[in-house]
């Protein structure tokens, strides 16, 4: 590429990323992820390396971005800087690599002797950046980053964040740095009544500060972690950790995860920790933040024009993209409920290919403005199937840009085609997509009502009674159920315990052994526990746990079948939604007779549990985290509940057991500041050795 070739593309790519920029910090409305806004923001720095120029207005010159007119203006006693990134492990070993020899050289120098290396690894919070005065013990200001030398002032905002303090311990005048967040259950509790749904958490609170109806702030219930001091009247620190204790010790909130690492390898260990945990917290970070603990070391360190040189993000894959609707698919569930999938121009998240993702139902489609043709974000957590969180800006006018792309990945030449991009309005089917009947809605929902013909209900409906945790039928896959429903007309469940080995014979890739193991299955089956038969009816909202629940407290399937809504609100973890979905399922008659007809061919549920015999679990509620040797997480559940336990998902004062087990995440961190906090508890954390011997 030409050095004129370059230099276009380095003013490209620096008008891009500056658009970039205003929509993401000052619209609150980005219109691409913040991977490929990376992609850009390194493909300029390498130019700039590789020319030895920078332009003017350059990103890699800025730490932040403009000012909203609609605020004040506040200027930062201290600058905020922002931080140099790796994205690999070879980038954090060159990191440190630098910082060896400047500690090397600086202690040959004769100027005096610093410490041996070592840091502090926090979490690096997706949020919004803010900076607290307190003054005489006071918050006087609060303001967002903006340009790190000029903010907005967002006090009245913050003010509505419950856990910052209005006033501290400390009289001494200081700043305080932090990130405010949205949490994942203020975010979903949030868009479940919003007309308008937020993009995503780091969007949430963004949108939160920057709005000048504290009223709407408010809603958003916003939490903050503070993580450093920016200015600071008293005596001098030594240490990051003594930094951290400071701002812990006055009230503001500090997240626990703190981690001293005394060299690269033991960092590299945290990051393959927190990333096999990150999707359990109830925030979103993107990577964690790696910092020289010594003070002293810091000064002698220094900064760049835009980085402190002893600081670096390690940065995680991203789980979130843009990319574009191209259809919907619409599929029909084993309760006969039609959703739609959205079917994407596939795109690379955290180094899986993407093509698919849900779009829940017609009233999700419509708050987020999603239509074919779109450009979409895309978010993949939990590794499961990825979900569309709404439009990027302007979508439905979005202009095409094409971008020639040479031989050696360089973009060499970048023009605008002016063409429109058409997006298309999605519509609900008005008959089921795989039997033709027509469709009811129920809430905002659509469902199929023929449950005996409509194919996909009947091969998902036998699928999940014959699977392991209902059940428990060998030998069944989907392909046999379709068969089942396709060449021997099976269309009630209880029809299974009807088949004869002639009729299976007849199958594809039946032959003599595999046609008596499911039968032999089938009769086997008959004897189940009450808690199985209950979930293999496949209630809706009911699962295992809630199963057991309804199977420990009224021990027999009659009075379940007849238990009314006062009696089911009185099990633990039954809500008013589930309790409805239970009443409404026993009393549909067609549901009735096929109980009947299961029982007149033999099955009998029966509640195994019987009196459970005295043990340390007994009456207990007890959280299981992380990953366990010996047992799969629904084997423990199964074996704590026919103890007599209680298995909760969270953690309070009122647990008394949490069983830990490898890359225990948030749930273990909840119950260990609950046993720091001094608040009377039963609380007992386990290993899993530990767990064992108190069988035993």
């Amino acid at each position: 590429m030409s050095d004129n070739a370059k230099l276009e593309l380095m003013q490209e790519l620096v008008k891009r990323l500056n658009r970039y920029s205003y929509e993401y910090y000052t619209l609150d409305s980005p219109s691409i992820s913040d991977a490929e806004y990376d992609a850009d923001y390194d493909r300029l720095r390498a130019l700039e390396a590789e020319t030895g120029k920078v332009l003017t207005d350059s990103p890699t010159q800025r730490i932040g971005d403009t000012v909203l007119s609609e605020f004040k203006k506040h200027a930062h006693r201290s600058k905020l800087w922002s931080l140099d990134k790796a994205q690999d492990i070879s980038g954090l070993m060159a990191w440190e690599k630098r910082l060896l020899k400047a500690v090397e050289e600086y202690n040959s120098s004769g100027a005096g002797q610093l410490p041996p290396l070592s840091y502090l690894v926090t979490l690096k919070f997706d949020g919004l950046t803010i900076n607290l005065t307190y003054m005489e013990r006071k918050l006087v200001h609060a303001a967002t980053r903006g340009t790190g030398e000029i903010g907005e002032e967002i006090l009245a905002q913050v003010r509505t964040i419950k856990t910052i303090p209005q006033s501290i311990a400390s009289p001494v005048f200081m700043e305080v740095r932090g990130e405010a967040l949205m949490t994942k259950q203020a975010f979903a509790e949030y868009n479940a009544k919003a007309a308008i749904p937020l993009k995503n958490l780091r969007n949430g609170a963004a949108g939160a500060l920057r709005n000048l109806n504290t009223a709407e702030t408010a809603a958003r219930k916003l939490a903050a972690y503070f993580y450093d001091l920016g200015y600071w009247e008293g005596n001098p620190f030594a240490t990051y950790s003594e930094i951290l204790a400071f701002i812990k010790a006055q009230g503001l909130p500090v997240h626990s995860y703190q981690k001293k690492c005394a060299n690269i390898a033991e960092v590299i260990g945290e990051i393959e920790k927190i990333t096999t945990e990150r999707d359990n917290l109830d925030f979103e970070i993107d990577g964690l933040v790696i910092a020289v603990d010594d003070l002293k070391t810091r000064e002698v360190l220094g900064y760049t024009i835009k980085f402190p040189k002893w600081s670096l993000a390690y940065k995680f894959e991203a789980k979130d993209a843009t990319t574009t609707l191209l259809a919907v698919e619409w599929n029909v569930g084993r309760t006969g409920k039609v959703t739609p999938t959205a079917l994407l121009e596939p795109v690379d998240i955290g180094g899986v290919t993407i093509k698919r993702a849900t779009l829940n139902n017609m009233d999700d489609i419509g708050r987020k403005g999603v239509r074919i043709g779109s450009r979409v974000f895309v978010r993949r957590a939990n590794d499961v199937i990825p979900e569309i969180t709404g439009i990027a800006a302007d979508s439905s006018e979005e202009t095409n840009e094409v971008m020639h792309m040479g031989i050696d990945g360089d973009f060499i030449e970048t023009m605008d085609t002016g063409d429109i991009v058409d997006t298309v309005e999605i519509t609900a089917p008005a008959s089921c997509p795989a039997c033709g009947s027509h469709l009811i809605q129920d809430g905002v929902h659509l469902f199929c009502e023929n449950s005996l013909s409509c194919k996909p209900q009947m091969v998902k409906s036998i699928v999940h009674f014959a699977s392991r945790e209902a059940m428990n039928i060998e030998g069944f896959s989907e392909k046999t159920a379709e068969q089942l429903f396709e060449t021997l007309d099976i269309r009630e469940i209880s029809d299974l315990y009807s088949l004869m080995k002639e009729e299976l014979l007849g199958l594809e890739k039946f032959q003599e052994k595999k046609a008596q193991n499911l039968l032999t299955a089938l009769e086997k089956s008959k004897d189940c526990t009450l808690d199985s038969f209950i979930f293999a009816l496949g209630i809706p909202n009911v699962g295992k746990k809630t199963a057991r629940d309804l199977a420990a407290r009224f021990r027999s399937l009659e009075r379940v079948m007849q238990a009314s809504t006062d009696e089911l609100l009185a099990v633990p973890d039954i809500g008013g939604i589930v309790a409805d979905s239970i009443i409404t399922f026993f009393e549909d008659e067609k549901i009735q007779s096929s109980i009947a007809r299961l029982l007149s061919v033999g099955v009998k549920p029966q509640h195994q549990a019987g009196l459970v015999n005295e043990n340390q679990f007994r009456d207990k509620t007890v959280v299981v985290t992380g990953t366990l040797e010996k047992y799969s997480r629904p084997e423990i559940e199964k074996l704590l509940a026919d103890m007599g336990a209680k298995v909760s998902g969270s953690v309070s004062k009122k647990t008394d057991y949490v069983i830990a087990g490898e890359n225990a995440g948030s749930k273990l961190d909840k119950a260990q500041e609950i046993l720091a906090s001094g608040v009377e508890t039963t609380l007992r954390i386990l290993s899993e050795a530990e767990f064992e011997k108190m069988l035993d």
